[in-house]
């Protein structure tokens, strides 16, 4: 059965109406095909009205849609399978809550790195939400550095509601992890390409961040802080969530406005979990597209526009 978000509630109703409509018909073999289409274009209708108007918390909710795709679902779907993933961080162990690993879309391989999250609760436990621990960001990096070597162009995939900020992370340098990767992504010679495919949490999503093309999905958010945590800040409670969400401008289109991203890649209406298929064709082909072009562009130069574009992010000062 469908989950419904709570504004989803119209939608919901007319969905249900419409199963009992169909149940009726089967069993009656009645001909109520006619209100079943009507229906079924009301449905479609209520939907696009909705989402025409979604506040910056309802894109939030949408990005942690329980049935949300996922990382790992992604790169199955536009590798067609042909993806091997590699694991460990040579030094600790395998962070399961960071996947990668080498796949091919119409014949070129690609390294992929990306954070992972779990479909059920068993899952989620094993994957840790989709929080990576330092050699999880170190992982990437061996991979990123492997891609290098090897002439593989990069598509890291950001999914997370930020690094694990567990006391044992800490201990083991979660916050030099996490700066070692942004330092190092700055100078990789090969053509990076980043997609927040659902949340953009604080330096968690920022570990796999910088890239030579950043995008963000249509339903997805990215921003220093969550809505909720930055509530329990400013306000010592997280009833004011939505209105963090409104104030941090953290949705594809302000982040695009504001210049922090490259581009929006369109989703299904009412979500990428309404129509995975299309989601992981949109993807593709945006890799594809990117890809294409940066492909054409020296290394020297690639990298010199990289460090260029976020160096020009923000206000600063030199003394």
């Amino acid at each position: 059965m469908a989950v419904y978000l709570d504004f989803e509630k119209p939608i919901e109703e007319l969905v249900e109406q419409l199963h009992k409509l169909e149940q009726v018909k089967e069993k009656s073999k009645l001909k109520s095909s006619e209100s079943i289409k009507e229906l079924e274009q009301k449905v479609a209708a209520t939907r696009k009205e909705i989402y025409k108007n979604l506040t910056p918390w309802q894109k939030v909710q949408v990005s942690r849609h329980p049935e949300r795709p996922y990382t790992l679902a992604y790169i199955e779907a536009i590798t067609g399978g042909d993806f091997i993933e590699l694991h460990g961080d040579r030094g600790v162990r395998d962070d399961k809550a960071m996947v990668g690993g080498l796949g091919s879309i119409d014949g070129k391989t690609f390294m992929f790195v990306g954070q992972q999250k779990g479909i059920n609760t068993k899952m989620r436990q094993y994957r840790n939400f989709g929080m990576a621990n330092p050699e999880g960001y170190r992982k990437a990096l061996r991979l990123m550095r492997m891609a290098e070597k090897f002439n593989k162009p990069i598509v890291c995939l950001i999914d997370t509601p930020g690094a694990f900020p567990g006391l044992e992370a800490e201990e083991r340098g979660q916050g030099e992890a996490i700066a070692r990767n942004i330092f190092e992504m700055f100078n990789l010679n090969v053509p990076v390409i980043a997609i927040v495919i659902g949340e953009g949490a604080s330096g968690g999503a920022l570990g796999l961040g910088v890239a030579d093309k950043v995008l963000m999905m249509q339903y997805t958010w990215y921003s220093v802080i969550s809505p909720e945590s930055c509530s329990s800040i400013l306000w010592r409670s997280w009833d004011f969530k939505e209105q963090a969400a409104d104030a941090l401008k953290l949705t594809s289109d302000d982040m695009l406005k504001n210049g922090l991203i490259d581009g929006i890649i369109a989703e299904p209406l009412g979500g990428a979990h309404t129509n995975p298929v299309e989601a992981f064709e949109n993807v593709k082909k945006e890799i594809l597209a990117q890809y294409d072009s940066l492909k054409r562009t020296k290394p020297e130069l690639r990298t010199k526009a990289r460090i260029e574009k976020f160096s020009n992010m923000g206000v600063y000062v030199e003394g």
